[in-house]
């Protein structure tokens, strides 16, 4: 149950500063790393970095603590580390290069749209 909701909360700030294509694999059973990872990107670095502080700060007014942050200096690739759920802020041409959803091909995907704008797809 908390897991959902720190998925939901991490989905509907994301979508708020217009982050584009969200997908969200369940990897439960399938990694020890994580049991859910939220993956999306946006065009630009200052994008990426404006998703990431939204993230960063609806995770904490929600109670979800950030264990590890990633790549902010950057703002090519931001990791969000929060235990169970791994947010991955890419900018666009980034997200194509590493493919994520490809190496994590078995896992499957979580329905958000209960979450997000119709126009966020």
């Amino acid at each position: 149950m908390a897991q959902s909701k720190m998925l939901e909360v991490a989905v509907k700030a994301a979508d708020s500063k217009r982050a584009e294509d969200i997908v969200a694999l369940d990897l439960e059973g399938i990694s020890f790393i994580a049991d859910e990872y939220l993956i999306m990107q946006a065009p630009t670095e200052r994008q990426v970095l404006a998703i990431a502080d939204e993230i960063v700060d609806q995770m904490e007014k929600a109670g979800f603590a950030l264990t590890r942050q990633e790549g902010r200096r950057e703002g090519q690739w931001v990791l969000l580390d929060y235990g169970d759920l791994i947010v991955h802020i890419f900018k666009n041409d980034v997200r194509h290069f590493y493919n994520l959803e490809k190496l994590w091909g078995d896992a499957p995907e979580i329905d958000i749209s209960d979450w997000v704008e119709e126009d966020s797809f």
